[in-house]
C-alpha cells in the first residue's frame, strides 16, 4: 500500500496562513529573529577553533588503540599529534 501526501486545498492553506499570522508566537522573518536573538539555532555552539575534516590512512593497530579508548578518540589522537608537534619544535 503506497502512502500519499495530502495537500491542503487553497482555501485550507489560506486558513492555515491566516491562523499562523494571528498567532503571537509566529516569527515571520527567521533571519531577523536570529539576528535579534528572538530565537536561536539548536545544536553545538560554534567553536573558536576551526577544525577541518580530512581523510587519513592509519595502521590498523593505531586505529584500534585509539578507538578502543572510547568516545572522544579523535580528540585524543589530535592532542597526541599536537604534543608530538610541540616536542619536535623544541
Amino acid at each position: 500500500m503506497s502512502k500519499r501526501l495530502a495537500y491542503p486545498t487553497p482555501e485550507e492553506d489560506a486558513d492555515i496562513q491566516a491562523a499562523a499570522a494571528d498567532d503571537p508566537d509566529t516569527i515571520p522573518d527567521l533571519d531577523e529573529a536570529l539576528a535579534t536573538g528572538q530565537v536561536r539555532r539548536v545544536g553545538r555552539p560554534k567553536s573558536a577553533i576551526v577544525k577541518q575534516a580530512v581523510s587519513i590512512r592509519l595502521d590498523q593497530d593505531i586505529l584500534d588503540h585509539y578507538r578502543g579508548t572510547g568516545a572522544g578518540w579523535q580528540t585524543r589522537l589530535n592532542e597526541d599529534l599536537r604534543r608530538l608537534l610541540k616536542d619536535s619544535a623544541a
